[in-house]
């Protein structure tokens, strides 16, 4: 797709353009292309935004991995819904998903977990992530005992670190364009699950 062209965003279906502009950015993205800032907000509705890393997708939705006891985790359960904003600079080209949030299953939260280095397992048993921490020596003393008290055997999924999918109610791509006058093409889903698309002004 030249992305110069004049109907660079086509409106057919959503979720194919995102496969492709995702492939796009495996190929072109120095850094992470799978790393996208996932927005969330507090039952009293307080926004709060960090980068997360994609690990699933499919037409169901996009699925992410955290300690559900984390400041996000707390944030999702309590008011579950969110929005992912993906920008790939090496392609000036960027793509937002709004939605709704459920939990992945437990099946698929061990499976995810089962493929992670030993290392990333025993981090996240360490870690009581977003919780006050009195010194960086205190984490790595605390990563050291996770390590011998997992010495031997498998590590397993600890119950509160899960799997978030966000089902896409929304997905707008957005285009660079000379002179500032950008593209951008939004997707509403339906009722019927179809999609319906518009152009945006930039």
């Amino acid at each position: 797709m030249d992305p110069q062209s004049q109907d660079a965003i086509p409106a057919d279906s959503p979720v194919t353009l995102f496969g492709d502009w995702f492939e796009a950015a495996r190929l072109s993205e120095p850094n992470d292309p799978d790393a996208v800032a996932l927005a969330t907000a507090a039952a009293d509705g307080l926004p709060s935004v960090r980068m997360v890393l994609l690990k699933d997708w499919n037409a169901d939705g996009f699925v992410f991995y955290t300690n559900a006891h984390s400041r996000k985790g707390g944030e999702l359960r309590a008011n579950p819904h969110a929005a992912l904003l993906f920008h790939w600079k090496s392609l000036r080209r960027q793509i937002r998903i709004e939605g709704a949030v459920s939990e992945v299953s437990a099946e698929q939260a061990d499976a995810y977990f089962a493929s992670r280095s030993r290392s990333s397992q025993l981090g996240a048993i360490a870690s009581d992530q977003s919780a006050p921490l009195g010194s960086r020596d205190e984490f790595l003393s605390r990563v050291s005992e996770t390590e011998a008290r997992f010495a031997e055997g498998p590590v397993a999924r600890p119950p509160h670190w899960t799997g978030f999918r966000l089902a896409p109610a929304a997905i707008e791509f957005w285009l660079d364009r000379p002179f500032r006058l950008h593209e951008r093409r939004r997707f509403v889903r339906s009722l019927d699950g179809g999609w319906t698309s518009s152009l945006l002004y930039p």
